[in-house]
């Protein structure tokens, strides 16, 4: 049903998705002006030539001119943009890339960084919270690497002040094969039943709390599989249940373009954007990229909450009320969604990977598991206990 002032339906479900709209969204073109500080557009998306824009970024007025356009095309035109030559010392990439390369072959002999988002596990390399390891391994390094003012403004220009870097490295290897169409973080990274629960302003509102990026390590041309990208696709509203649909992951792998980045280029996209890691048919090409994952600041908490302990405490009167027949299970619900962590992020990945989905089991999901199965306290204490410290491993 159509929300007459608001203008979008309460909620989207599969009945939502019209494919049609979809394919009409997405056949714009991207023109000169509305870019007009692109130095070209290339398969609809915007390619900035940082080293022409670099010294605006110094200058105020400028430089809310250069983000104003950026953040315009990342909210309502194509939803990406490209920085070419982001990092004009790619001897800064070199170093990082070498740290990064230590740290793939030692977990792959530890057995580490397992689990993976709409790939296959062990397809690729991958590093979790490669932001840490790198601020730890190098940290002179780290701070070069992220002292680059064009990624910086990038990050301000969607997100604007005090955002929240991650970052995960992914090494694709030569036959490495192509991820499926998708968003990203947060309702991406939802089944499509799970999103259909969140009513559609959340829809609208998510993409906000995060920016995409991935600056490339290597060159990139096309053969080695570079992101593949649908320009205007993060307009489709229903898009975050679409995406797991097969009839628009169809009119994605009909559609979808694909940028040759060089060493040092930078890509920024809205996280609601269709796209897909691309499949590595070179023959030589580790083609690695470090996956920026920049959050809002203001996707934080006003209060800090020991939720552990509630979970701990409340848990044998859960089994009570249950049990007597005074909490239903809708009850029980609501009572585990005021109580424990419905959200399985932030974690650390590598201790507690999304193996069997796109996310781990969250606090509440053991809590419910718990009074469903009827555990005793003693379990329960244990099982919180392990999750606490696989997270904060």
């Amino acid at each position: 049903m159509v929300d007459q002032e608001l203008g979008f339906v309460g909620y989207f479900d599969r009945e939502s998705c019209d494919l049609d709209e979809f394919k009409v969204l997405t056949s714009q073109s991207l023109t000169a002006a509305d870019a007009p500080l692109a130095a070209a557009i290339e398969k609809n998306v915007p390619i900035y030539d940082m080293g022409s824009l670099r010294s605006d970024l110094d200058d105020a007025v400028q430089r809310r001119r250069l983000l104003a356009e950026w953040g315009r095309i990342l909210q309502k035109s194509a939803g990406v943009i490209a920085l070419k030559g982001a990092y004009s010392d790619t001897s800064v990439i070199d170093r990082a890339t070498g740290v990064f390369r230590e740290i793939i072959e030692e977990e792959r002999r530890s057995g580490a960084g397992e689990g993976d988002h709409f790939a296959a596990s062990g397809a690729n390399d991958r590093i979790w919270n490669a932001l840490q390891k790198q601020c730890l391994r190098d940290p002179e390094g780290f701070a070069l690497y992220f002292g680059n003012t064009a990624v910086a403004a990038a990050c301000e220009a969607w997100l604007g002040p005090n955002y929240q870097v991650t970052a995960q490295i992914n090494q694709v290897r030569p036959g490495g094969k192509a991820q499926q169409a998708h968003r990203d973080y947060h309702l991406g990274f939802q089944s499509a039943d799970n999103a259909a629960r969140y009513p559609a302003h959340a829809h609208l509102v998510t993409a906000s709390l995060t920016l995409q990026g991935a600056v490339a390590h290597c060159d990139m041309p096309v053969e080695s599989g570079p992101t593949k990208l649908l320009p205007f696709s993060q307009l489709y509203p229903a898009g975050y249940v679409a995406f797991h649909d097969e009839a628009h992951r169809a009119v994605f792998e009909e559609s979808y373009v694909q940028l040759p980045l060089e060493k040092g280029d930078a890509i920024f996209f809205n996280p609601a954007l269709f796209h897909a890691a691309g499949e590595n048919r070179s023959a030589d090409i580790h083609r690695m990229a470090n996956l920026l994952q920049i959050s809002s600041a203001f996707g934080r908490a006003m209060e800090a909450v020991d939720r552990r302990s509630m979970s701990e405490t409340v848990f044998p009167f859960l089994l009570s009320l249950k049990k007597r027949g005074d909490l239903g299970p809708a009850e029980v619900n609501a009572a585990i969604a005021a109580t424990a962590e419905g959200y399985p992020f932030p974690t650390n990945l590598d201790t507690d990977p999304p193996i069997g989905g796109n996310a781990p089991e969250s606090q509440a999901e053991i809590l419910l598991r718990a009074v469903e199965e009827g555990w005793t306290e003693n379990e329960l204490v244990a099982t919180l206990s392990a999750l606490q410290s696989r997270q904060a491993a």
